[in-house]
């Protein structure tokens, strides 16, 4: 038996849209196809869409975050005294 939906689930857009170069929106994370198709997914499919684009966040800041740890690593080889401070 399916259950009844009370309450819609509302759009994760918060206005930034733009595409970034994998070609999700830098705002919410979705692609073309789930933007363009929000309105007529059932609420299970907006529930998945919303679960892929959490994936989708937390994967590119692990990337930042690793991106600046090498970014560190490569400033500290530059630099004979970085330990120093640590």
């Amino acid at each position: 038996m399916e259950q009844l939906e009370f309450f819609s689930i509302p759009s994760p857009c918060v206005g930034v849209c733009q595409v970034n170069e994998r070609g999700y929106c830098r705002g919410c994370m979705r692609n073309r196809e789930e933007r363009f198709n929000w309105q007529q997914m059932t609420p299970d499919q907006q529930r998945n869409t919303l679960r892929l684009c959490r994936q989708r966040y937390l994967r590119m800041l692990r990337a930042a975050k690793a991106a600046q740890i090498d970014t560190k690593a490569d400033e500290d080889i530059d630099n004979p005294q970085a330990g120093l401070f640590d």
